[in-house]
């Protein structure tokens, strides 16, 4: 089957699903592998739940005309994606950087949504799966689409741009994050200059925050560039007013007080204040989308419980957002302060040193109480509480007295620090 006739396929079966559990009437169902399954056996499955055609590459299914074969099901949705995607006449925009990427896509969204029709990533689907399946959710009269693009290795950025074909493109931010796969800092800056790589061979526009000097360096001879800046007078001026705890700035006199904490979130916000001016969204329009944005899914959530304010950011964590999380939680106004961190994955042979840098930052701060959780942080020197496991530190926490006030818990995906809430 070509390509052509599987996108003429699809038109027809609009619905795109990869897992059986989420089967609707009448979708295209791709038998993809993991690493402990193979959807090839559940294509069966998925026809008698209402899947109108499944897509398989193990002949040894092919048990009707409702299961087409091909040589690789990962290979045909990349490539059905690409085909869709151009097919379609929305405005691509990319999205990567090592912080921030899914806020940052959300307020886009929040912002671009007001006046077009937007589809956006949804949730964390921003890898080699994900990415297409966005791709595939772009309809006929989509104007805009914002792609989030993971990555923790080199050449990953490349090969999605690749599939995505972005028309424009952000780089959040670079910073210590997936250390293992990139192999370091530098690393990581090649790794996701990928996508200005890209977008400069191809002669495609990119916004960026002109107060980096990393951005502001390698794109500084580029001339497709629309930037931000607090300061610098050849980029569109964006004030940053403060956080305390809310990110507030000022932008052609009008203020703006988001939803979202910490000072490091001031960018995420600028970069969609930007977006809006570039595809002319009234400046009023743009004010309604962020101030109505509101953190979920445990990024910056900020949460009253039993007389406590708690800070939930427990989604994911790197050396770079642990410390800006941990430096605006020692600015913030409270008379008490308690700090839950968790270990960062990923790190690779960094994980020791990263650990051990975190545990000194946090010792100079005056919080009155702080816990460290994960292997990796009771393996550092520091007279602050540790523990190895949750479940140690859960036993702790259900007998002791914590005082009333502010309470931060960060740490990476795996720690699951969410867990706090059902004991604090």
């Amino acid at each position: 089957m070509t390509i052509e006739t599987l996108h003429e396929l699809f038109l027809a079966h609009p619905t795109v699903s990869t897992d059986t559990r989420k089967i609707t009437k009448n979708c295209l169902f791709f038998a993809l592998k993991g690493d402990n399954f193979d959807g090839n056996e559940f294509a069966e499955d998925a026809l008698g739940k209402g899947a109108s055609y499944v897509i398989i590459d193990n002949k040894q299914y092919k048990t009707s005309k409702n299961c087409i074969l091909v040589d690789s099901v990962l290979a045909i949705l990349q490539k059905l994606a690409s085909f869709h995607r151009n097919y379609c006449h929305a405005k691509i925009i990319g999205l990567t950087g090592s912080n921030g990427k899914t806020t940052t896509k959300e307020l886009i969204y929040a912002v671009l949504s007001k006046k077009y029709k937007t589809v956006a990533t949804q949730g964390n689907l921003n890898n080699h799966i994900g990415v297409p399946l966005t791709l595939l959710s772009i309809k006929k009269d989509t104007e805009i689409a914002i792609i989030e693009m993971g990555a923790n290795h080199q050449k990953e950025i490349e090969f999605l741009c690749g599939i995505a074909q972005p028309d424009f493109g952000y780089i959040t931010n670079f910073g210590k994050a997936h250390l293992e796969g990139f192999g370091g800092v530098e690393g990581v800056i090649k790794g996701k200059s990928e996508l200005y790589d890209f977008l400069i061979s191809n002669g495609k526009s990119i916004f960026l925050n002109a107060d980096d000097p990393i951005q502001l360096e390698k794109l500084s001879t580029y001339i497709k560039k629309i930037g931000f800046s607090t300061d610098k007078l050849a980029y569109y001026k964006i004030e940053f007013l403060g956080a305390n705890p809310f990110v507030t700035c000022r932008v052609e006199g009008t203020t703006i007080q988001s939803q979202l904490i910490g000072g490091y979130n001031f960018t995420n916000c600028a970069v969609a204040i930007l977006m809006g001016k570039y595809f002319n969204v009234p400046i009023e329009t743009i004010k309604e989308g962020i101030e109505n944005y509101t953190p979920q899914n445990n990024r910056s959530q900020i949460l009253r419980q039993n007389g406590n304010q708690i800070i939930l950011d427990a989604y994911n964590a790197n050396p770079t957002s642990m410390q800006a999380a941990l430096e605006n939680f020692a600015v913030m106004d409270g008379e008490k302060k308690i700090a839950f961190l968790g270990d960062m994955f990923e790190l690779g042979e960094t994980a020791a040193v990263e650990h051990q840098n975190i545990a000194d930052l946090i010792s100079n701060m005056k919080f009155d109480d702080v816990f460290l959780v994960g292997k990796n942080f009771y393996a550092t020197e520091t007279t602050l509480k540790k523990f190895d496991t949750f479940e140690s530190l859960s036993e702790y926490v259900k007998k002791a007295k914590l005082p009333k006030g502010k309470i931060l818990i960060k740490g990476s995906r795996g720690m699951a620090l969410e867990r706090l809430l059902n004991i604090l």
